[in-house]
C-alpha cells in the first residue's frame, strides 16, 4: 500500500509540474524569423508580419505589451487568420496594442473566437480529434465592430472576399474564406485563376483544411497562411504535435511548409504554406508545452 501511494503521488507530482511548467511557457512569447523563395527574380524582398490566435483577454498585460512590441518590426504587410479576442471588453486594448501596425498595409480573416466566447471543454477530447463548435451555445463576440475598426484603418477583410493590396508599391492579390473550422467556408465564392498581372497570388483562411489547401493550390496560388493549430499546443519530444484540431497532418502543424495539388489542366502545382502556431489559447486551456506562443516575420525573397 505504501508503494502505491508513493507512485499516486509520484504520478500528481509530475501532473502538477507539466500544467506549471506550460502554464509558464505561455508567457514566452517568441519571434520566428523565414525566409521564403516566392518573388520572380530580381525583385526586392518583402517582410510579412504574421499574426494568429490572440485570443486576448484585457488581464494578459504582458501579452499586450509583446503584440505592442511587434510595431518596432516595421513589416510591409501584416497577415492576420483570426481568433483575436476572448471577451468584448478585450477588443479596445487589442486595438491599442496594434497602434502603428494599423498604419502598415493589412488582410485579415476570422476564426471561431472572434465570433463568439470561449467555453470550458473537457481537454481530453481535444486528442480525439477536430473540436466541435456550435456558434450558437456561446454569448457572441463584437466581431462586427473588431470588422469596422480593422477596415478603417485600411485591413482588407478577406473573409469570403478578393482584394488587391499594394505593398511597397507593389500590387498583391489576395483571396480568403470564413472559418472552415465552423463551416462557414465556401471556396466557390473567390475561386479561379491566378490574377496574372499581380506581382503575388495569396491565399488566406483561419482553419487549414485540406478542402482548402487542395483548392487554393489548384487555383495555383504562390503562397497560402492560416492559423488554428497552435502548433500542436501540447507537444512530446522528439514526436512534435499529437494533433491538428483540423485534418491536417501533424507535420505541417505549424511553420513553412509546402501543399501540392492538381490544377484543373492536370498538371501540378505546389504552394508555399505558413501555418502559425499562434500567441494564445482558450482561457479554459492556458497552457503549451513544447510549443511557445509565436508570430512570424516571414521574408519573401526572390526565387
Amino acid at each position: 500500500m505504501r508503494t502505491a501511494a508513493k507512485v499516486a503521488l509520484a504520478g500528481v507530482a509530475t501532473g502538477a509540474g507539466a500544467l506549471g511548467y506550460g502554464l509558464w511557457e505561455a508567457q514566452q512569447f517568441t519571434l520566428r524569423r523565414v525566409e521564403v523563395p516566392v518573388l520572380p527574380d530580381g525583385e526586392r524582398p518583402i517582410r510579412v508580419l504574421h499574426m494568429s490566435d490572440i485570443h486576448l483577454l484585457p488581464r494578459q498585460k504582458g501579452k499586450l505589451e509583446w503584440v505592442a512590441s511587434l510595431a518596432g518590426l516595421e513589416p510591409d504587410l501584416v497577415v492576420n487568420t483570426g481568433d483575436n479576442f476572448c471577451s468584448p471588453d478585450a477588443m479596445e486594448p487589442l486595438l491599442d496594442a496594434w497602434g502603428r501596425l494599423l498604419d502598415v498595409p493589412g488582410v485579415f480573416v476570422f476564426g471561431s473566437n472572434d465570433y463568439t466566447m470561449p467555453a470550458f471543454k473537457n481537454p481530453a477530447k481535444y486528442l480525439a480529434g477536430p473540436s466541435k463548435v456550435d456558434e450558437h451555445d456561446h454569448p457572441a463576440l463584437p466581431f462586427d465592430d473588431l470588422r469596422a475598426a480593422m477596415t478603417a484603418r485600411g485591413w482588407a477583410d478577406l473573409n469570403q472576399r478578393r482584394a488587391e493590396v499594394t505593398v511597397d508599391g507593389r500590387r498583391l492579390a489576395f483571396r480568403g474564406t470564413d472559418d472552415a473550422h465552423l463551416k462557414r467556408d465556401d471556396y466557390s465564392e473567390v475561386a479561379g485563376p491566378p490574377v496574372a498581372d499581380a506581382l503575388l497570388n495569396i491565399a488566406v483562411t483561419h482553419a487549414p483544411y485540406l478542402r482548402l489547401l487542395d483548392a487554393m493550390t489548384a487555383d495555383r496560388m504562390d503562397m497560402i497562411f492560416a492559423g488554428h493549430t497552435h502548433g500542436g499546443q501540447v507537444c512530446l519530444p522528439f514526436k512534435g504535435a499529437l494533433v491538428t484540431n483540423c485534418d491536417l497532418d501533424t507535420e505541417r502543424v505549424k511553420g513553412l511548409s509546402q501543399h501540392t495539388a492538381r490544377t484543373s489542366d492536370g498538371s501540378q502545382h505546389t504552394s508555399w504554406m505558413h501555418v502559425s502556431a499562434g500567441m494564445g489559447s482558450s482561457p479554459y486551456a492556458p497552457y503549451r508545452i513544447a510549443c511557445r506562443p509565436e508570430a512570424t516575420l516571414l521574408t519573401l525573397v526572390s526565387r
